[in-house]
Order: C-alpha cells, then structure tokens, then sequence
C-alpha cells in the first residue's frame, strides 16, 4: 500500500503557546509525531509549517518539511497546499495527522489510509472506538458520531449522540445513553488527493461553523466518510499544560 502522511504544525497556538516546540521525553512535541508518521510505514512524511523556527526544528532532526501560507484556515487546507505543490496524483492517499498527536499508534495512522484503499466509493476515511465512559459521552470536547449500516459516517456531533428516547429511568443521564451505538471520533483522516482538493475550495458550511467540526463540511457536500472501528484508541493529544504534563508522564511509564 502506497500512501503518504502530511502533518501540519503550527507555531501559534491560542491555549499552548509554541505547541509543537514544546519538549516531551527531551524531543520537540512534533518530533514524536513524525516518528510515529514514519512507523507508519507511509512512502512519505511532510511537516507542514507556515513558520521558519518549526521548519528548521524539524530539518535539525531529518524531517522533510515545506513552508505553507500562513492564511490557511486549518491544517486540512495546509495539507492540500503541499499535495498540490508536490503534484501527487488525484488518486494518492495522504493521510492527515495532527502535529500535536504524539501518542498516536503508528498502526491506526496505516489502518486508515488502508481503509480508504479497500474502499474505492470512499472519498474520505477516519477511525473512531466505541464509548463506554458516561463523562466521556457528554463531554462537548469528546466528539461523538453516528454511522449507516455500511459504515458509512451520518454524522458527528458535540453533543451525547445517539440519544436514547424512552429510558428506563428519566432521572439519570446514564440511561439515555446507549452504550453499543456511542462512537467517539479520532481526529485522523485519509483523503484522495482529488476529494482533498475538492474539499479544500469549499466553504464552509452552517452544520460546520454551529459545532465547530470541519468534516460536517464534507458530510453536508455529500462527501463519503468511511469509518473504521478500533479498539485501541490513542492516548490524549495536546492542548494543554496540563495534557503535556499528562502525556510526559505516559512516555517515562513506556
């Protein structure tokens, strides 16, 4: 399987200041995710960056990387700049992988660009694990989501997706939460070149902006998201002092 990763790294971060700078385990943050990018067994890893100290970072540790426009909405529109400037062909999967994901399973990064392989009708594929904790399930920032019967994505939501109706009990949230439907979303993606493309020129849409979620811009485009199931979902990324202190802790217990 021929397939390529894409991980945007941005310097400027709102709730982390220098994200993707910052040291865990005595390695830049954005050093582990291309590590794991390469244990992927992808033909090609690219950091994407708008700045040059991030560029130069990861050049110090052999990191292929391109420099981007710094007017890019998000990271997806980032690793569309780098697929068209490197002239890949429509149909080449690259997948994207967030620079600030340095826990995540080189197998899950493989397992989705392998999905979109097997699935010529897909334009987009994604992972997600079932959801057993109840604090999880109505956490606004665990994204949940809901599939056909195909696995096909319906839709992804904020929100305690699907809700239960009728409850054995009215009084408990608990009960309304049906355990063998409840996904949570991991936010790793494989495109085709040519569906990226064609997402990237879209704008974005009302479902997008009310829940702050950049793949209902697909769904409501009539885009087909392929969503694979595992049992092995990744440790937490980084947002937070507290999620680097978090994620150092789990690297010394390795």
């Amino acid at each position: 399987m021929d397939f390529k990763v894409v991980i945007p790294a941005r310097l400027g971060s709102t709730r982390l200041p220098r994200k993707v700078l910052r040291e865990i385990a005595g390695k830049p943050l954005v050093r582990h995710v291309w590590e794991a990018a390469r244990g992927s067994g992808a033909q090609q890893v690219v950091i994407a960056t708008d700045d040059a100290t991030v560029a130069d970072a990861a050049r110090q540790f052999g990191a292929e990387v391109w420099l981007t426009a710094a007017t890019h909405q998000s990271g997806t529109d980032r690793v569309n700049e780098v697929a068209r400037a490197a002239g890949w062909a429509s149909d080449s999967i690259v997948v994207n992988l967030q620079g600030d994901e340095p826990l995540m399973p080189p197998a899950l990064v493989r397992e989705a660009a392998q999905l979109l392989t097997d699935d010529a009708s897909a334009d987009i594929a994604t992972l997600a694990h079932p959801l057993h904790a109840l604090e999880d399930w109505l956490n606004p920032n665990v994204v949940k989501l809901v599939m056909d019967r195909r696995g096909y994505a319906l839709y992804f939501s904020r929100a305690p997706i699907p809700w239960r109706r009728d409850p054995v009990s009215v009084t408990k949230a608990s009960a309304h939460m049906p355990a063998s439907l409840a996904y949570r979303h991991i936010g790793l993606y494989a495109y085709r070149v040519g569906s990226l493309a064609q997402f990237s020129e879209l704008p974005p849409s009302e479902l997008e902006q009310c829940e702050a979620l950049e793949q209902l811009r697909a769904l409501t485009h009539g885009f087909r998201i392929r969503v694979g199931i595992t049992d092995n979902p990744p440790p937490r990324g980084v947002d937070t002092e507290e999620d680097l202190s978090a994620v150092a802790s789990l690297m010394v217990g390795r």
